[in-house]
């Protein structure tokens, strides 16, 4: 198979590349030159964003069998690609983001979910719904329905990360000490590491599949406590967890998402539209999701070879809680028994 990444170089793009070089596919990168392509693919350089940036992308030689496209700000650039792509390869995925449904999806939502209105496929930047939606639009246009792959991931995780969602808490994991671990233990979670997302997305091309997928793990798959405790068990096990009430946290005033990564209250409109979407449709196409202590003690691996400095997406802020913030909250909600509140 013949693959073109726009992108390919970090997260989710890197993942795809190093996937499809694992099946001895013939991959090509487009991208901007501020990383560094892998060893052995076929590197362009352009910015889609300026006059003139897809200039390398049109005058290569040859033809793909699938275009495999990450971009997540204004869809015209989308667009410009998938039209000027459309004679040239045989399937285009888009890797969107489950936020094109409507806020918020309810629990259980599948695919056939209200999406956000206002999305056009010649838009420039406007906000993450709407360019992801409007990113969808533009694949479909150019490819037509059969031939275009949505991917709606929803929270990702793994090596390469980033956000910084999962190497703040191995980070925090590694510092040790009492650690405020958002409650209940048992929370069911639904994310996707990378690699996973990346196989399932050679595979759909493979296959030939078109339209929409919502493609993350099974809510429930792992739970606060298993993802908690595997980030501790790898960075050492010196961190004791000290397990706080939803309630307890939101009256201290600490912000689920941000200021604890991944966690948001069971029960809330949250919770049900980031960690209980309906994703059948990817199982039966070949979605397989490993256990969290994989995903965890690799990325840990990773990190730890950075120096433990994750990269951050400049289009997104900070995530984390300050140590401050924590021991404040930490010592408001200590249990006689010396454990947090509602454990």
């Amino acid at each position: 198979m013949r693959l073109l990444v726009l992108g390919g170089t970090e997260f989710a793009g890197r993942a795809v590349v190093e996937a499809a070089l694992g099946r001895g596919w013939e991959v090509t990168v487009f991208h901007r030159g501020r990383h560094a392509a892998l060893p052995g693919v076929r590197s362009l350089l352009g910015d889609r964003t300026a006059d003139g940036g897809l200039a390398a992308l049109d005058g290569a030689d040859g033809t793909w069998d699938v275009v495999v496209d990450t971009w997540s700000a204004a869809p015209r650039a989308v667009r410009d690609a998938a039209r000027l792509l459309r004679e040239r390869a045989g399937r285009y995925v888009y890797v969107s983001s489950r936020s094109v449904y409507e806020w918020p999806a309810p629990a259980g939502a599948t695919e056939e979910a209200p999406v956000v209105a206002g999305a056009r496929a010649d838009a420039g930047r406007t906000d993450y719904a709407r360019d992801k939606r409007g990113g969808e639009l533009a694949a479909v246009e150019a490819f037509g329905a059969d031939r275009s792959v949505l991917v709606r991931a929803g929270l990702i995780l793994g090596p390469y990360e980033n956000v910084g969602r999962l190497p703040w808490w191995l980070n925090r994991m590694a510092r040790g000490g009492p650690v405020l671990a958002p409650g209940p233990r048992d929370l069911p979670l639904q994310y996707v590491d990378v690699r996973d997302l990346a196989e399932w997305i050679l595979g759909a091309a493979e296959q030939g599949l078109g339209g929409p997928y919502n493609l993350t793990g099974p809510s429930g798959h792992e739970t606060m406590g298993t993802l908690l405790e595997a980030c501790a068990e790898v960075t050492g096990g010196s961190a004791e967890l000290r397990w706080t009430a939803p309630e307890a946290i939101l009256r201290a005033g600490v912000e689920p998402w941000t200021q604890l990564p991944v966690w948001v209250p069971p029960d809330s409109e949250s919770h049900g539209a980031m960690h209980a979407t309906d994703v059948s449709r990817a199982l039966a196409t070949g979605l397989r999701c490993r256990p969290v202590t994989g995903t965890a003690a690799d990325t840990w691996r990773w990190l730890r070879d950075l120096g433990g400095t994750a990269p951050r997406r400049r289009d997104r802020t900070a995530v984390g809680l300050d140590p401050k913030t924590e021991a404040k909250v930490l010592a408001e909600t200590r249990g006689p028994d010396g454990g947090g509140e509602g454990v």
